[in-house]
C-alpha cells in the first residue's frame, strides 16, 4: 500500500496516541488535531489523503467539521469516527461529505480496509487528473539504454541516491535525457507511489512560473478566477522536477530557498504560512557557477541545490549508443504508431553515426518518429531523414572522385540551407533569384 498523509481527529489523547501507533507501523504520515479549529489549521497547513473524524470534540460536533474539510481540502477522504453509532448520524455524515463511517472500538480489520479505499481513490484520482492535463504521461515511454562507461556510471548514481532524499542536480546540454533520469530517481524512490511534476522555467513569466510553482489564492491579480494549489501542493510527498533551474528569475529564487531549507510557503494572495513534504531535483544545461559570479543566480539557492550532481554526457560523446538507442526508439513507435518497420538501412546508419547531433536524445527521438510516420517500405532508407541531417553528413569534399553535378547539388543544397532567403542564396552562388529557382525544381529542393 502506497504511503498515505492522514489526519486524526480527536478530542481523547488516548485515542489519537492509539490510531497514530497503529497507522505508523504501516508506514504512513500520521498529523492529530484534538478540535475544530487546531482540525482546520492543520488542513491548511499540509496535504491529506485521509481524515477520521470523531464525531464528539469535547463541545464541537465533528458533523460540522466535516463540511468544513471538504469544502478545503475536496481531494481528502474523509471518515467518521465515532462510539455513539447510529443510522441517522451516519447518514448525515455521509451528506455533508464524508465517504465512510466507522465506530470505536476499532477493528483493525475495518481500519485497514478504509486505507485500502482511500489509497485507491488517491491512485484512481490522480491517474484522472494526468490524463486529463498531461494525456503523454500514461504513455510508457521507451527505456533509457546506454553501452557507455559513463552514461552506465550516471545511471547507476541516481540509482544510488534514489533510496536518499538529497536534492540532485541534474547537469547536462539540452536533449541528453535529464528529465528520464530525474524520472528514474523518483520512480527508485521511496517516493514512487506519489506525484511527479515537472516545471520548467523558461516556459512561463515570473508571474506565472511563482503561481504555477506555489499557488494562488482566487482573485490575487487579474485573471485569477480560481483557487490555484501550485505545484509543491500537488505533488505533496512526491518529486518535484525543477527544469532549467538557471533560467528561474531572481524574484522567486529567495523563495525557493525558503521552501527548500524549512518546506514552507505561502501562495500569491494569501498570508497564511503552507507546508509541504517534496523532494526537488533540478536540472540545468548551463554553468551555474558562471551565472552565481555574474549575478544571475543567487550562491546560497546554488549550494542548497547542489548537494549531488549528477553529469549527463551528449549523445556525440557516447556514440556507442547512436545505434541501440535508435532500435530502441523505432521499437515504441512502431508499438505507438502500429506500424511494423524492421530497421535502418546501411546508409541511415552510417549517417546516424556520422552526424554529431546538437539536439541530442530529443533530437533522435524526433528523427526516428517523423521517418515512422511518413514511411511506407520495410525499412527506413534516406530520404525520411530531414534534409539539414543529410546536408551535414553527406557533403562530398573537393578531389573526392565524384561528377561536377553532384559537388554542384550538394554546394547548392547547403547554400540554400544556410541563408535566410532564395535571394540571398543566389546572391552567394553568384546566379540570379531565377536560375536557383529553376535549378531548385530540377534537384527536387524544397
Amino acid at each position: 500500500m502506497p504511503k498515505l498523509n492522514i489526519l486524526i481527529v480527536d478530542d481523547e489523547a488516548n485515542i489519537r496516541k492509539t490510531l497514530t501507533a497503529f497507522l505508523e507501523s504501516r508506514d504512513h504520515s500520521v498529523h492529530c488535531a484534538g478540535s475544530y479549529e487546531s482540525a482546520l489549521i492543520e488542513a491548511g497547513l499540509r496535504r491529506f489523503d485521509l481524515a477520521l473524524v470523531d464525531l464528539r470534540l469535547g463541545t464541537e460536533s465533528g458533523l460540522d467539521l466535516v463540511p468544513a474539510l471538504a469544502k478545503s481540502s475536496p481531494w481528502m477522504n474523509i471518515v467518521v469516527i465515532t462510539a455513539y453509532a447510529s443510522v441517522d448520524t451516519a447518514v448525515l455524515a455521509m451528506k455533508r461529505g464524508a465517504s465512510d463511517y466507522i465506530t470505536k472500538p476499532f477493528n483493525p480489520s475495518r481500519l485497514e480496509q478504509v486505507l485500502e479505499q482511500t489509497a485507491e481513490r488517491c491512485e484512481t484520482e490522480k491517474r484522472a487528473a494526468l490524463l486529463r492535463h498531461h494525456p503523454d504521461e500514461l504513455q510508457s515511454e521507451p527505456p533509457l539504454v546506454s553501452r557507455d562507461p559513463a552514461m552506465q556510471r550516471t545511471i547507476e548514481l541516481a540509482a544510488q541516491v534514489a533510496a536518499t532524499e538529497a536534492i540532485v542536480l541534474l547537469q547536462g546540454q539540452s536533449g541528453t535525457g535529464k528529465t528520464m533520469i530525474a524520472r528514474i530517481i523518483h520512480d527508485l524512490s521511496p517516493r514512487a507511489n506519489k506525484p511527479f511534476q515537472v516545471i520548467s522555467s523558461p516556459s512561463l513569466s515570473p508571474e506565472l512560473l511563482e503561481s504555477e510553482l506555489f499557488g494562488h489564492a482566487k482573485g490575487s491579480f487579474t485573471g485569477a478566477m480560481r483557487d490555484n494549489p501550485g505545484k509543491v501542493a500537488a505533488c505533496e510527498g512526491g518529486t518535484l522536477f525543477l527544469d532549467e533551474i538557471g533560467e528561474l528569475p531572481l524574484s522567486i529564487q529567495p523563495k525557493l530557498l525558503r521552501f527548500i531549507q524549512e518546506r514552507e510557503y505561502e501562495r500569491i494572495g494569501e498570508q497564511s504560512t503552507r507546508k509541504a513534504d517534496v523532494r526537488i531535483i533540478a536540472a540545468t544545461n548551463g554553468n551555474l557557477r558562471q551565472a552565481v559570479g555574474e549575478g544571475r543566480f543567487r550562491e546560497d539557492l546554488f549550494y542548497r541545490l547542489n548537494v549531488v550532481q549528477i553529469d549527463l554526457p551528449s549523445l556525440a560523446e557516447r556514440p556507442s549508443d547512436i545505434v541501440p538507442l535508435a532500435e530502441n526508439l523505432l521499437s515504441f513507435f512502431n508499438a505507438r504508431n502500429n506500424r511494423t518497420v524492421s530497421g535502418f538501412s546501411d546508409e541511415v546508419l552510417n549517417i546516424f553515426r556520422k552526424y554529431p547531433w546538437p539536439g541530442n536524445i530529443r533530437e533522435l527521438r524526433n528523427v526516428i518518429e517523423r521517418a515512422v510516420i511518413l514511411g511506407h517500405a520495410n525499412e527506413i532508407d534516406i530520404e525520411l531523414l530531414p534534409e539539414t541531417m543529410l546536408s551535414t553528413t553527406t557533403l562530398t569534399r573537393l578531389g573526392d572522385p565524384v561528377s561536377l553535378d553532384k559537388i554542384e547539388e550538394q554546394h547548392i543544397r547547403k547554400v540554400i540551407a544556410d541563408s535566410s532567403s532564395l535571394q540571398e542564396a543566389a546572391e552567394i552562388l553568384g546566379i540570379d533569384q531565377a536560375t536557383l529557382w529553376r535549378k531548385r525544381k530540377q534537384l527536387g529542393i524544397r
